[in-house]
């Protein structure tokens, strides 16, 4: 088996682009679907980078599913909201615009909320609110996604993973940023691990019966046929509270389809009544949140920092080295990988290789 080599961010980001390019995307909108994508990487969320640039955003405009160039079209606007309707365009494209409206409003006017209809998958959701912290702002986003999680008591998969993400300003070296799915685990994890081979702990997975599968390529199979759920934030019943992750994906699930009257549910398969691929047609919000027309920035800033120390700062479990908080894990990956790059294993390779000669991009020189 080959080894792990590393490729610098920048090479993978420019490398991304120029194969976005090739399929029609707008070299400003390739830009932008890279920037998200290495993003990830960089934060050490490799299921959200490179290993999903050919799986979902180049095999779906393949497929006509997706359309490279991206028609952001303001539907509805007032001071402080909008409703967009992004055409099956570019999710990244679409989500950026989305939330620098946001972000703008806010400055403008304290709040700003924009909700969007007709988008695909837009990367990782703590790309959009670290625009809003980076802009002193709190930042707030969501998206429904094809239907992978079951009701508690439930074994069908009917809501997305669903995550609901905030970004909060602070003193420190990296905002507070909560990026997570609503369900223990989310589908881009399984597919790092059917990869790199490896088994999934139990109760990520349940099948038709409410049994665990930790078989990752039979776990996405059931996903993708129906035959198989992820279980809610908090696990399978009541016992350990599934009935909380429920809930949230639910709320995440009406804000990304109810405002905008957008798609929902099963509508959001991806596949019609033949069996044939057809656009997911997703939902997201965006909101942004100026702390200044609540209190003086920087005092706000150092309160967040404040608690967070603390939390860190508390008594730690017994053979526990260190507690965190949300988002300083991913500025440690950044750190720990600034100056080797992006990971990558043997799959990842073999995709990448395929990529440079269906695109002759043979003057990219990679470390494999």
């Amino acid at each position: 088996m080959a080894q792990m080599v590393y490729e610098s961010f920048d090479k993978m980001e420019a490398f991304m682009k120029e194969v976005f390019m090739k399929l029609g995307v707008p070299e400003a909108d390739a830009a932008v679907c890279a920037e998200v994508l290495i993003e990830s990487d960089k934060r050490g969320i490799d299921s959200h980078g490179v290993g999903r640039f050919k799986p979902i955003y180049i095999d779906r405009i393949k497929a006509g599913i997706q359309n490279p160039v991206t028609k952001f079209e303001l539907i509805r606007e007032g001071p402080t909201t909008a409703v967009v309707d992004g055409h099956d365009g570019m999710g990244q494209v679409i989500g950026k615009k989305a939330m620098q409206m946001a972000i703008d409003k806010a400055k403008k006017y304290g709040m700003g909320m924009v909700a969007v209809r007709n988008s695909t998958h837009y990367g990782i959701a703590g790309f959009y609110v670290t625009m809003a912290t980076q802009a002193g702002l709190i930042g707030i986003t969501g998206t429904n996604a094809r239907p992978s999680i079951a009701p508690t008591f439930g074994v069908e998969n009917m809501l997305g993973t669903n995550p609901l993400t905030v970004g909060i300003p602070t003193d420190e070296d990296f905002p507070f940023c909560l990026d997570c799915a609503t369900s223990v685990s989310q589908r881009g994890k399984i597919e790092h691990y059917e990869r790199i081979g490896k088994t999934m702990p139990p109760g990520w997975v349940i099948d038709r019966e409410g049994h665990t599968e930790t078989d990752p390529s039979a776990a996405l199979a059931g996903l993708t046929k129906g035959t198989a759920a992820l279980a809610p934030l908090g696990g399978i019943g009541e016992e350990t509270a599934g009935y909380k992750g429920y809930g949230y994906a639910t709320v995440v699930e009406i804000l990304s389809a109810a405002l905008q009257q957008g798609n929902f549910l099963k509508a959001l398969n991806g596949i019609d009544a033949a069996g044939k691929k057809t656009p997911y047609h997703l939902g997201h919000f965006f909101m942004a949140i100026d702390v200044g027309a609540f209190v003086e920035p920087d005092k706000f800033k150092k309160t967040s920092g404040d608690i967070l120390r603390e939390l860190r700062a508390s008594v730690k479990a017994p053979g526990q080295e260190r507690i965190y908080t949300a988002g300083e894990k991913e500025y440690l990956a950044w750190l720990s990988r600034k100056d080797k790059g992006v990971p990558l294993n043997e799959s990842l390779q073999k995709t990448l290789k395929a990529l440079q000669a269906e695109y002759q991009l043979d003057r990219y020189e990679f470390n494999f």
